[in-house]
């Protein structure tokens, strides 16, 4: 049966040889259509691929805080910002390592007219701050014409008011809070506690005070007037700072350097601040330079992972093998 079916369509194609043209032509286009088809699926594939792979990149690119642009590149004249958000203390971008690159940067570019610092910091390490201000002092006498203004957002105290003081002038909301001149030591003292639970401290220790503020044990006279020898200290170089830095501005009364803070309006009327204004502000009216550059240094993803990674293993080893309570300016 097959035989005849296949001699009849020879038959027929024989007969009519347009129909077979046709069925050919009609076959030769669907091939072709199919080919252009994937050919055009391929490339827009292509395409996408492409364009997510350059997105990522450019993300990529500018979340780990690099440029496009050369460093040596002309940004004319403008007003130079550097923030401090968050406590002060030897990580982030209350750190000395961080402030003072940025701070170098800022004051040696041609272009910048003048510095601007904005800090919103409740405090923090006397020591970072006290790195800092050497470097604002050092930095003014090398550019005298470079006036360096703080700005406040919602607060600058303690130790954030101890870098804002070196400043040449300090604006801030009428709303913000500003001053704390003072030193806190905290801790805890377990020793009552040890004894309810009938719990022994063994302390062994070299050296006779070796075990100085220890909180599973009794604070002795000796370790508390040490203590308070040492936040004296410090609060007298807090003092000098802002002594220095306000000079006749500063209007003393015997809670200015008590520990206590104020709202931005009395801080101006204390003298603690200068006047009113924002970032905008102080560069459109007092510096003149409207353009705003950020001279921020901002940590990448490789330096944030390894940072992390470091606070982690060593805030491990810190508890292992010390109890050291550090004076704070907050």
């Amino acid at each position: 049966m097959s035989d005849n079916f296949r001699n009849d369509d020879e038959s027929r194609l024989a007969a009519n040889p347009t129909a077979s043209n046709w069925e050919r032509e009609t076959l030769e286009k669907l091939v072709f259509a199919t080919i252009k088809e994937r050919r055009a699926a391929r490339r827009w594939s292509i395409f996408f691929r492409l364009a997510f792979l350059t997105v990522l990149i450019v993300g990529l690119w500018t979340y780990l805080g690099l440029s496009f642009g050369s460093d040596d590149e002309n940004l004319g004249r403008h007003t130079a910002l550097i923030e401090i958000n968050g406590e002060i203390e030897a990580e982030g971008s209350g750190s000395a390592d961080n402030v003072i690159p940025s701070l170098n940067k800022a004051f040696s570019d041609a272009g910048s007219a003048a510095v601007v610092l904005r800090i919103d910091s409740p405090g923090g390490s006397p020591v970072q701050a006290g790195i800092i201000v050497d470097e604002i002092r050092r930095l003014k006498k090398g550019y005298p014409d470079k006036p360096l203004y703080v700005v406040v957002d919602e607060i600058c105290a303690s130790g954030g008011y101890y870098i804002a003081a070196a400043a040449d002038k300090i604006y801030v909301n009428k709303a913000s809070i500003v001053g704390s001149v003072g030193v806190l030591m905290d801790s805890f003292g377990f020793t009552g506690t040890m004894e309810k639970l009938g719990v022994e401290r063994r302390l062994m220790t070299a050296g006779a005070n070796k075990g100085f503020l220890d909180p599973f044990s009794p604070q002795s006279e000796k370790h508390r007037e040490h203590a308070q020898e040492m936040l004296n200290e410090i609060h007298q170089q807090f003092i000098s700072v802002v002594r220095a830095g306000r000079g006749a501005r500063l209007k003393e009364t015997p809670e200015t350097f008590s520990g206590l803070y104020w709202t931005g309006a009395k801080a101006v009327d204390m003298g603690l601040a200068d006047g009113f204004g924002t970032v905008d502000t102080v560069a459109r009216d007092i510096v003149k330079a409207e353009d705003i550059v950020d001279y921020t240094a901002h940590e990448g993803l490789p330096e944030r992972v390894l940072k992390k990674f470091g606070a982690s293993v060593g805030s491990g080893a810190v508890k292992a093998m010390s109890h050291t309570v550090l004076p704070q300016l907050k």
